[in-house]
């Protein structure tokens, strides 16, 4: 059997159309995609899918388990940019092995988004 990989994470949104735009920004080599035969648009990053679902009362938009870290090539320029297009810090930073660092920051609706890379200036908050 092949190594497993992650094939898509599902972020779960008030509004479809307003986290394509927000994510777009966020990841700005994203590209936008749609299902073959249906309506359904996702963002390609890399070989990962962010795939958008409206949050409902199963599943509400927000922190609530599991966090997907994105490794970046610098954590200082990363956390940099997803502030600027409104994310706020909202776990870290930490300083962590080999010169690295890691943070959560919060989309929009409230989920997190892991930060993982080389630590640059910004370590501390």
């Amino acid at each position: 059997m092949p190594e497993p990989s992650i094939v898509a994470v599902m972020i779960h949104v008030a509004s479809v159309a307003d986290a394509i735009a927000w994510y777009s920004r966020a990841f700005p080599t994203a590209v936008r995609r749609t299902v073959p035969g249906t309506t359904f648009e996702y963002l390609a990053v890399g070989q990962t899918r962010l795939e958008f679902v409206p949050s409902d009362a199963k599943v509400a938009s927000g922190a609530a388990g599991t966090v997907v870290y994105w490794r970046v090539e610098s954590f200082a320029q990363a956390l940099a940019h997803f502030e600027a297009i409104g994310a706020q810090l909202y776990r870290g930073p930490l300083a962590i092995e080999a010169g690295e660092s890691m943070c959560q920051v919060r989309d929009p609706w409230g989920n997190c988004i892991g930060l993982r890379g080389p630590s640059g200036t910004r370590v501390t908050p």
